[in-house]
């Protein structure tokens, strides 16, 4: 039996059906196989799709509002979501399906419809019942990939230590400057007269 998950903000629900991973000893309750996902805005038609098309869709949002928010031209295309803004309060989503003969489907929302659905993808993200598996070598061949793996590792054991050590040397020698021995010699001369 599958489990189904749903992340709501006010006038945008998302829904997560699928099954957890027994090998990873994962709870039942869990989803890391995902199944399927649907996308419910109010007064729109449902989104609906596979696991390879939700990470595409939520990183699309993503981008298209960060560069709203930097004050960036906000147009985000690639071949399954085109985001445009059409104005200030209007942003066009085109999302085009990776099936033959399919039209793509337009919708166009607000900036509450927006802010919403990226409050429900954020509201995912955080769940700790639905893991989404983050495959960003799944083109890199296993070679490659491995060899990654070993210098993301080298890198996660030597970088702290060093900016530890940078840090320690820079702070200490910035002690020298508030100490003068001189002015030391002379205190005692002057306190201790012989």
């Amino acid at each position: 039996m599958q489990n189904k998950l749903s992340f709501h903000q006010s006038s945008v629900s998302l829904e997560i059906i699928g099954l957890p991973d027994y090998s990873n000893n994962e709870n039942k309750d869990q989803i890391s196989i995902i199944s399927q996902w649907k996308l419910t805005i109010v007064d729109k038609p449902l989104i609906e799709g596979k696991i390879e098309h939700l990470r595409p869709i939520m990183d699309a949002f993503y981008i298209y509002s960060n560069l709203l928010i930097k004050n960036e031209i906000p147009i985000y295309e690639s071949k399954l979501i085109d985001i445009k803004a059409d104005n200030l309060h209007i942003h066009n989503i085109v999302l085009k399906s990776s099936k033959a003969n399919v039209k793509p489907l337009l919708l166009k929302i607000g900036n509450s419809l927006l802010s919403d659905t990226i409050n429900c993808f954020d509201q995912l993200n955080e769940s700790p019942k639905v893991i989404i598996k983050n495959d960003i070598t799944t083109n890199v061949p296993k070679k490659l990939r491995f060899g990654l793996n070993k210098k993301v590792k080298f890198f996660n054991i030597f970088i702290p230590p060093f900016f530890a050590i940078c840090s320690l040397i820079l702070f200490s020698s910035s002690f020298i400057y508030f100490y003068s021995p001189f002015e030391n010699i002379e205190k005692k001369e002057l306190t201790n007269p012989e």
